[in-house]
């Protein structure tokens, strides 16, 4: 993998500053000339700032629904790989706005692969989309890549469409030309420097923060927890494989070991014991959107085709991050810190 990035320019579309900044960051230690396309950052506190990635990267501020703005970047820097996170990720947004989200992840998603059959300097492409996009019946038999596509909520329904313009520009248009495009599907990951917005961890940090109590919409729901970097460390070495042969092209499932997928209640209550103590308060709402209570994904090809596997159980990953987050105040260099973690994951 060190080998494979070093010296090459690659675009990084955002989602959050969160997994973006950890991707961007570790890129640039591989050697990475990373160029940022984003709109302008908007939480407090956040990652990007905290390891000065202003200072490593290349930053593009603009709304990636620019197709001639896109166009105009890929021509001055000419990007071999994109990395496309860039995203309305939030369920619960997408039913106060639908249409903003639906045009937001298909047309984003849209324009990328666009940018990517129309520019020879493009090789391959990652589209990061989510767990959310199969059809869920909330079983316990975990979804596989080649199950049916097809969800409940704007949100998921939006991403969902992505995968299927994905496809449809692979077959039409990328696989002639020779370039490499795959979609993966991860949960929304935790470790240190979140501050999303409708995040459980957050939530529950920034309530101690705050002095304030903590409210359980759903205690009964089950969960992956999954460590960032083991996320990560799938869409980086995805390359190993697609480059060998078209047939690893399409999808891949980057997800917890099935033992690893808790009830939020049963993490609300770790928490308090690894934590001081603090209360929270379960306000269940018949007028909250529709939430699934059980998701499940089967990790078998992208353990089995790229020697993927999860490195920190669910105990080892939430005590290493509410425990960093407890003393988060007291770090003085996180740029130190970020890249210590990941020497100590690439052992």
């Amino acid at each position: 993998m060190n080998n494979f990035y070093k010296n090459k320019t690659i675009l990084v579309t955002w989602s959050t500053w969160f997994k973006w900044s950890w991707l961007s960051f570790w890129l640039h230690n591989l050697w990475a000339k990373v160029i940022w396309y984003s709109l302008e950052i908007n939480t407090q506190p956040n990652l990007f700032n905290a390891i000065n990635l202003n200072k490593k990267i290349t930053q593009i501020i603009w709304n990636i629904n620019d197709l001639s703005h896109l166009e105009k970047v890929c021509d001055e820097y000419q990007p071999e790989i994109i990395f496309h996170l860039a995203a309305q990720p939030l369920v619960r947004d997408s039913y106060n706005n639908p249409v903003y989200t639906f045009k937001t992840n298909l047309m984003w998603t849209v324009n990328i692969l666009d940018i990517i059959k129309n520019n020879d300097c493009i090789k391959w492409a990652v589209m990061i989309t989510t767990d959310k996009v199969y059809h869920n019946n909330e079983w316990i038999y975990p979804y596989r890549e080649n199950d049916r596509l097809w969800w409940h909520d704007p949100y998921s329904s939006s991403k969902a469409m992505c995968e299927l313009a994905i496809n449809s520009y692979n077959n039409s248009f990328l696989k002639e030309k020779w370039k490499k495009v795959v979609s993966v599907r991860a949960w929304n990951v935790i470790w240190w420097w979140d501050w999303s917005k409708d995040r459980l961890i957050p939530d529950i940090i920034k309530t101690i923060l705050n002095n304030e109590k903590l409210i359980i919409r759903n205690p009964d729901s089950i969960r992956p927890w999954q460590y960032v970097l083991e996320a990560l460390y799938g869409y980086l070495i995805i390359w190993k494989k697609i480059f060998d042969d078209d047939k690893y092209l399409w999808a891949y499932n980057f997800w917890p070991d099935l033992s690893d997928n808790l009830k939020v209640i049963n993490i609300v209550k770790e928490s308090i014991n690894i934590l001081w103590k603090w209360s929270f308060e379960i306000k269940k709402d018949d007028n909250n959107p529709h939430e699934a209570w059980l998701l499940l994904l089967d990790n078998t090809k992208a353990k089995t085709l790229l020697w993927w596997k999860p490195k920190y159980n669910v105990d080892e990953v939430l005590k290493r991050t509410l425990n960093w987050y407890k003393n988060y105040y007291d770090w003085k260099n996180m740029e130190e810190i970020c890249l210590k973690e990941i020497n100590e994951f690439n052992k």
